[in-house]
Parts: structure tokens; sequence; C-alpha cells
């Protein structure tokens, strides 16, 4: 029995020190955990703000776009609208049946 309290001492220290050994390690893994998750904090904090500044910038070219579309669209309507009041105030004045006279804002009547 006496061979055997030297060999159960050493598998005691043996156990401690590997004990030891994996609680240190468990508190560096848990300090590690602890930064990889501020860092990931962070990063997906900056990516959000990214994403916002995209969108405000997306949403200003797409307003942008769309007041120039209006603007052409106007502009081109109101081209339009005058040409046709020029043609239609020649028609009045060659005296074409149907067409509106600009000064009176009535239609040359048919013969």
């Amino acid at each position: 029995m006496s061979a055997r309290i030297p060999l159960i001492a050493a598998f005691a220290a043996l156990t401690l020190g590997a004990a030891a050994c994996t609680e240190a390690e468990t508190d560096r893994a848990e300090v590690e955990a602890g930064q990889a998750g501020e860092t990931a904090e962070e990063a997906a904090a900056r990516a959000g703000e990214t994403a916002g500044d995209l969108a405000a910038r997306t949403g200003e070219v797409v307003e942008a776009g769309a007041m120039k579309a209006a603007q052409a669209v106007e502009s081109g309507a109101g081209k339009v609208a005058d040409k046709l009041e020029a043609e239609q105030a020649e028609a009045a004045a060659e005296g074409r049946p149907g067409a509106i006279d600009p000064a009176t804002d009535r239609r040359v009547p048919a013969d």
C-alpha cells in the first residue's frame, strides 16, 4: 500500500496541474471572447453607420434625378403647349374649320 500512496499523490498533482492549466486557458479564452465580441460590436456599428450614409446618399441621388426628370417633362410639356397654341392660331387665321381662335377661344365654324 505504501507504493500506491506516491502513485496516487503523483496522479493528484498531475490532475490539479491540468485543472489549473485548463482554468487559466478558460480564463484567457473568456477574455479573448469578450474582446472579440467588443470588436464585432464596433464593426457592426460602423457597418450600420456606413449603410445609413449610403442610403441617405442614394436617396439624395434619386431625389435629384426625379427633380431633373420632372423639370424636363414640365419644359417639354410647355414647349408642346406653345407649339399647339401657335398651330391653333395659324389654323384659326387661315379659317380652318375646328381650329380655336386664340382671341375669342371659340372654334372656327365649319362652312
